[in-house]
């Protein structure tokens, strides 16, 4: 997945999600009526607007599949939106994209604070933002309100400079860890984690992999039986996981931070930063009979559970 500037050729991909009632149903603009100039419009303005940033979200093929915007760029604030098209739901676009923006928001154009709204009918999206631990909030800052006064029933979510919006509770059904952690003053930190206790399983093999060069997929594999807890202790890892509840994304980045795996689940690493080290604790020892190398092969294995 990748976040890029809109291109004039996504125009009919954008007009798709706009014309499409399960994906505009419950958006305030009058997106059905929007033609190929209007969307093309938006493009090409996208490109010098200096108050707004809209960039596509595409697949690694460099398909579109929505868009991801910050609206209303003053003030140390903006406003978040995202539509993606129905190929793309469930898939981790969605997410990718919302906290690729939010990367950029706090870390490129240092704001203090982005807000957005949805209506509360909209329970899609009301589930995704809640699924992902935003919370409503109450004190909504006047120029954002006013913009929406006609409109009845909104839930209001923020995020603020500082705030952990990447802690995730799962991802694809697999739980996220909290590894353990002590810091000590101008002495680096301790993470550790337990077997059955920390873990939901006993380990029997620990393995690592690293001088990996950036932009290397690793993985394309899924166990039967194996339970796993992965983590990366330096740099930046973008783990794809895909089974019976979904296909989603999260990054790995934070040593603290690990996913255990412990249903059959396909998967696929991404280094963003050369020289990423992903460190693997497993339930047992090596065996090639446990492996699922072919994606199909691994869609017909979970389908039969």
């Amino acid at each position: 997945m990748q976040l890029r500037k809109l291109k004039l050729e996504d125009a009919s991909l954008m007009l798709e999600w706009m014309h499409d009632p399960s994906v505009v149903g419950h958006l305030h603009a009058d997106f059905i009526n929007k033609t190929m100039k209007d969307a093309e419009k938006f493009i090409s303005d996208s490109w010098t607007d200096a108050n707004n940033l809209h960039l596509a979200i595409t697949s690694d093929e460099d398909e579109y599949m929505g868009t991801v915007s910050l609206k209303h760029i003053e003030l140390g604030t903006a406003e978040f939106a995202i539509t993606v098209r129905s190929k793309a739901m469930g898939k981790g676009y969605a997410w990718f994209g919302m906290e690729g923006v939010f990367r950029k928001a706090f870390e490129e154009l240092n704001l203090e604070s982005v807000y957005w709204c949805v209506s509360r009918s909209n329970t899609r999206a009301v589930k995704f933002y809640d699924k992902h631990n935003f919370h409503e909030v109450l004190d909504v800052p006047r120029s954002f309100s006013e913009r929406y006064k006609e409109i009845k029933d909104l839930k209001w979510y923020s995020v603020l400079k500082g705030d952990e919006f990447n802690l995730r509770d799962t991802v694809a059904g697999c739980k996220v860890i909290r590894i353990k952690t002590i810091p000590t003053i101008s002495a680096g930190e301790l993470s550790f984690f337990e077997a059955s206790k920390d873990i939901p399983f006993d380990i029997k093999r620990i393995y690592y992999i690293s001088k990996v060069p950036e932009g290397v997929r690793r993985g394309f594999h899924a166990h039967k039986t194996l339970k796993q807890v992965l983590f990366c202790p330096y740099g930046r890892i973008q783990l794809v996981l895909e089974n019976k509840d979904c296909r989603e994304e999260i990054e790995l980045s934070d040593p603290s931070v690990g996913v255990v795996i412990s249903q059959p689940t396909w998967r696929e690493m991404l280094w963003i930063q050369k020289d990423s080290v992903l460190v693997v604790a497993a339930s047992d020892f090596y065996s090639v009979d446990d492996y699922i190398r072919d994606h199909e092969d691994f869609r017909a294995f979970i389908s039969e559970k």
